[in-house]
């Protein structure tokens, strides 16, 4: 609790000065399609979503559903087919790579189910290399991440020498290296035991606390049950009143 606290006294006051009446995250009506030979097949089918700072959404549905599709289109990793995507009503989706690339650097951070961690740089090099990627953003200092994340002892350590929850909250160090408005993480927990999982939700919902909006793609019950929101894929479609259903049968 005591690292939980640290870090909203630490970013509260940089993230809160970026808000303002615009939703953090707004996806508007976006279709994602790929061609496998003459045949279009559809990710997303007109999908819309906003997201407030201070909100933590999880987004649930089965495996197939377009669900990491959706995370990738909204972190400017993939351009939708239609539709599009803004930051605090700056659009990010369809422009160019290198200024995607610069707008989620700015703000938005990723934690992607893979990892975060590239494998020959340590824990500290790993955190360090977001933020020397844009120099002057006002950041916690990779001390300070890694005391919040309960990894000040593994600092110096590669990815391969971690287990399971020090690479979740190792990517999240990553992901938080810049202070940035948005959190995306993609099955954050799903390779971890019950109570490294509370420990990572609980880093996450933090981050909303601190004026961040959250979105977290998720199988997790105990993800859902922290989410002020559920929002259910299904076939690449958002389902009307699912997210109530889901969070009761939880």
């Amino acid at each position: 609790m005591a690292h939980h606290q640290r870090l909203l006294h630490l970013e509260v006051s940089a993230v809160s000065d970026r808000i303002d009446a615009e939703p953090a995250l707004h996806a508007r009506e976006l279709y994602r399609f790929y061609r496998s030979d003459d045949e279009e097949v559809f990710a997303l089918r007109g999908v819309t979503l906003s997201v407030n700072a201070g909100e933590t959404v999880a987004v649930v549905g089965p495996s197939g559903s377009g669900k990491s599709t959706l995370l990738a289109c909204l972190a400017g990793l993939d351009e939708p087919s239609g539709g599009e995507v803004r930051l605090h009503g700056e659009r990010i989706s369809h422009r160019p790579e290198w200024q995607r690339t610069r707008l989620r650097a700015q703000h938005i951070g990723v934690l992607l189910q893979s990892g975060n961690l590239l494998p020959h740089l340590s824990v500290r090099d790993n955190v360090l290399l977001p933020q020397h990627s844009l120099p002057g953003r006002p950041a916690t200092s990779v001390d300070e991440l890694l005391a919040v994340v309960g990894l000040s002892d593994r600092s110096h350590a590669l990815a391969r020498e971690l287990s399971g929850g020090q690479l979740a909250r190792a990517g999240l160090a990553v992901a938080l290296a810049n202070a940035p408005d948005v959190i995306l993480a993609d099955e954050p927990t799903g390779e971890l035991d019950s109570t490294t999982e509370q420990t990572v939700l609980a880093l996450l919902t933090a981050q909303a606390q601190a004026g961040r909006a959250v979105i977290i793609v998720t199988h997790s019950r105990g993800a859902v049950q922290r989410a002020d929101r559920v929002v259910t894929l299904v076939d690449g479609m958002t389902t009307a009143d699912a997210g109530e259903a889901v969070r009761q049968a939880s």
